[in-house]
């Protein structure tokens, strides 16, 4: 009885052993994510330059606090930037077999690989009540 509790233990322990190799992220994984969250918040500047992929000539320059599309469909993109406090544009561009882009950090950004953080935005955990 013993020994099949002890090999329990020894299937436990190895379990969860690989888990934990499993579950680490490398450290540039870790950074790409910071970067990409901090320019969603829009704490990076950011270049993006659509261009004729044919012709070679810039279409369009988009240069700021800017964040990249979230659900965008297909064959378009918007890019939503921040032009003061609590103020804000959205951009919507349409992609084609010639028409590309390119988005540029600025800036470098001093992100921790070993760090990541959990943001709550007060309207998302607040419900929107109206009173009559």
């Amino acid at each position: 009885m013993k020994n099949n509790k002890g090999n329990f233990m020894k299937i436990v322990l190895m379990t969860l052993v690989l888990l934990v190799v499993i579950s680490c992220s490398r450290e540039s994984d870790i950074a790409s994510e910071n970067l990409s969250r901090s320019a969603d918040e829009f704490g990076i500047n950011r270049r993006i330059v659509f261009y004729n992929g044919v012709t070679g000539e810039y279409i369009l320059t988009i240069e700021g606090l800017c964040s990249l599309g979230n659900y965008d469909t297909a064959h378009q993109l918007s890019v939503t930037c921040k032009d003061g406090h609590n103020s804000y544009k959205k951009h919507f561009l349409g992609l084609s077999d010639n028409v590309t882009y390119f988005a540029e950090q600025i800036n470098s950004a001093k992100i921790n690989g070993y760090h990541y953080k959990v943001i709550f935005k007060p309207a998302s955990i607040i419900p929107d009540v109206d009173i009559r």
